[in-house]
């Protein structure tokens, strides 16, 4: 008998990606020819559910798209990777907001502009609750903060797994964490007042974050749990494009943590060395989707 699919429900932002492998990033006035581009659907719970589907689950992505022609190309991605979209956008027909990516060849650093979701508010949607008790488990970018804010409080009532995909502070973060269970976080990720990994997983633990870890590029995680905590070595790869492995962590950790019950420590450790094995797959290979049809 098969087991039903694992459920996630991933909220925050999307964006078109335009991405351009290049030998170096130009200078001032300077035009180069790029060796490769891809243009895909692309923002941290965008990526992370293109992963948990790519791995067998279903993932519904709730965000702002909206009806603009670039806002089609995105949904027509998503749709095609296996992603259910809840569109709270869908009645704007301004252009959505499109990241402008240059991965330099030679080491796979990346250099993105973006307007991310700024100046985009998303309201709650009336059937909420019904998408978050939908699912096995939650996990939040931290954009569109009021709509994660109302989300997460949702899932904690209905005892569903939260999971913050801590790239950066922003405004609104704190308040969130109240209702976060599992948090992990870039190097980048600094709450107030805080320096290093350390300070960053006593910060999550004091606002109530059980499970909390920080990830440091090829470097090994940094994690902790209600009894300790320790590392995760992350596997060594030739790097070609560091563009979304962070997103590919988080989408694959939802899934090995949506299968399991009471977290555990061993448990934990197994969804972060899990995710790491996805994400620096990920990372050796050009674009935020290739790794996808490797072996």
């Amino acid at each position: 008998m098969n087991s039903p699919r694992l459920e996630g429900l991933f909220i925050g932002l999307c964006t078109l990606d335009v991405v351009q492998l290049v030998d170096h990033v130009p200078g001032s006035n300077e035009k180069l020819t790029a060796r490769e581009q891809v243009v895909a659907a692309g923002g941290p719970a965008a990526n992370a559910a293109v992963t948990f589907a790519h791995l067998g689950g279903s993932a519904r992505l709730l965000t702002g798209i909206g009806s603009h022609p670039l806002g089609v190309v995105i949904a027509a991605d998503l749709g095609r990777l296996g992603v259910d979209v809840s569109d709270l956008a869908a009645g704007s027909v301004e252009p959505p907001a499109v990241s402008s990516v240059l991965v330099t060849a030679s080491s796979g650093d990346r250099a993105v502009a973006s307007t991310n979701a700024s100046g985009a508010r998303l309201a709650p949607p009336a059937d909420l609750h019904a998408l978050v008790a939908a699912c096995d488990i939650v996990e939040f970018d931290g954009h569109h903060m009021e709509l994660a804010t109302a989300a997460a409080r949702a899932a904690r009532a209905a005892g569903r797994r939260t999971v913050l995909d801590g790239g950066s502070w922003k405004p609104g973060t704190e308040e969130l964490l109240s209702s976060i269970d599992v948090a992990v976080c870039s190097a980048d990720f600094r709450p107030p007042g805080t320096d290093g990994p350390q300070d960053t997983l006593r910060f999550l633990r004091e606002h109530g974050v059980a499970w909390t870890a920080v990830s440091r590029g090829g470097r090994p995680i940094v994690w902790a749990g209600p009894d300790g905590g320790g590392t995760v070595d992350v596997p060594a790869v030739r790097v070609a494009d560091t563009l979304g492995a962070g997103d590919v962590l988080h989408g694959a950790l939802a899934h090995h943590l949506a299968a399991q019950g009471e977290l555990t420590p061993r448990g934990f450790v197994d969804a972060l060395r899990g995710a790491a094995v996805a994400a620096s797959r990920a990372c050796s290979s050009f674009g935020t989707r290739a790794w996808m049809q490797s072996r």
